[in-house]
């Protein structure tokens, strides 16, 4: 079936999948199968490896006083997520090669080698199998936003495998992610929501901590499928701009607010210093700090998301809203860093 794009140029239907959950939890396996299995009905198909992609100094880590980590974080993590999604847009522009300084682009030229080869159908259907964790429903809202711009079919699949399994398969691994990093990752999770998010419709979540049956395989083939025939449209109605310019304007205030809030905790890492808290003492204090902001952020973005009477980022007073919650913050901080002291003094 084809579709016309945003000039009116007939084309192959063309689909953005992305694959989402903990690492381990089966996305790659996944990602193979539907390979093989769009290709045997003739689509191209390319495999989009964000870790591969990505290059390692972006997941760079934040190291404080006495080595305590505060937070697995890195500052560039969303220049090169969109740069992933800014290659792509090119590819579809072609024939030229996109470019980008922010991805490696060996591993771009090997996932699509196979979409430049001669002998490839070009009007056949387009599949982009997009691996990568997706925790964060601003991530996956992104790669939606390119499929509505470019009239692209958006479709995700989540791989829903509980943490045990996740630690046990990722051990094997020749580069396993630390087990803390993925407990904390778990926490942070924001699976696909089709009854809140309408963007999020096109959704099909499988259970991947035992062996993927030939159903779970067949249903996200229907779900790609689905996709293919359905392209999105630029937004025309007021409802789907609302729930973006929630998103946007959540997103502004939760970025402003983390900043915040690790430059308390970096304080009240100093004022325990300065207490002769000892460095056992520190690492918990440092754990603690951090549980705390993890949970006060999940919170708050949930609040500012379900908040019944919305403001625009532009007619809120976004700097008073931020102060506002994280003086809550600032409290439940206090309280941890003086019992800690209370309990060395």
């Amino acid at each position: 079936m084809a579709s016309e794009d945003s000039g009116g140029v007939d084309r192959a239907p063309i689909c953005l999948c992305v694959l989402c959950g903990l690492p381990a939890a089966g996305k790659s396996t996944l990602a193979r199968r539907l390979l093989s299995d769009s290709v045997r009905l003739g689509w191209r198909v390319s495999v989009v490896p964000y870790d591969d992609l990505i290059p390692e100094h972006a997941f760079q880590t934040k190291v404080v006083e006495d080595g305590v980590k505060l937070q697995d974080m890195h500052t560039e993590w969303k220049l090169h997520r969109q740069a992933v999604l800014h290659c792509i847009e090119q590819f579809l522009k072609g024939p030229q090669q996109p470019s980008s300084p922010h991805i490696n682009m060996a591993a771009w030229e090997r996932c699509n080698k196979t979409l430049l080869q001669p002998e490839t159908p070009h009007r056949a259907p387009l599949l982009f199998l997009l691996d990568d964790n997706f925790y964060y429903q601003s991530m996956r809202y992104e790669v939606h936003q390119v499929a509505r711009k470019n009239s692209l079919g958006f479709c995700q699949v989540y791989l829903q495998c509980d943490l045990e399994s996740c630690i046990s398969r990722n051990q094997s691994r020749s580069e396993p992610v630390p087990a803390e990093v993925m407990g904390d990752m778990v926490k942070r999770l924001e699976p696909p929501n089709p009854q809140k998010n309408s963007w999020e419709k096109n959704s099909v979540s499988l259970n991947t901590t035992d062996k993927m049956s030939d159903c779970d395989i067949q249903r996200v083939m229907e779900v790609i499928s689905s996709a293919m025939s359905n392209p999105l449209r630029p937004v025309e109605d007021n409802t789907e701009q609302t729930e973006a310019d929630r998103l946007k304007c959540a997103t502004s205030v939760i970025h402003q607010a983390d900043q915040a809030c690790r430059r308390l905790i970096s304080d009240a890492m100093k004022t325990a210093k300065e207490n002769q808290v000892p460095p056992t003492q520190m690492k918990s204090l440092a754990a603690l700090l951090n549980e705390s902001k993890t949970a006060f952020l999940h919170n708050l973005r949930g609040e500012l998301l379900q908040e019944s009477t919305f403001i625009q980022e532009e007619d809120m007073d976004v700097e008073r809203v931020v102060k506002r919650a994280v003086d809550v913050f600032d409290h439940e901080k206090n309280k941890i860093l003086l019992n800690i002291v209370r309990g060395v003094t």
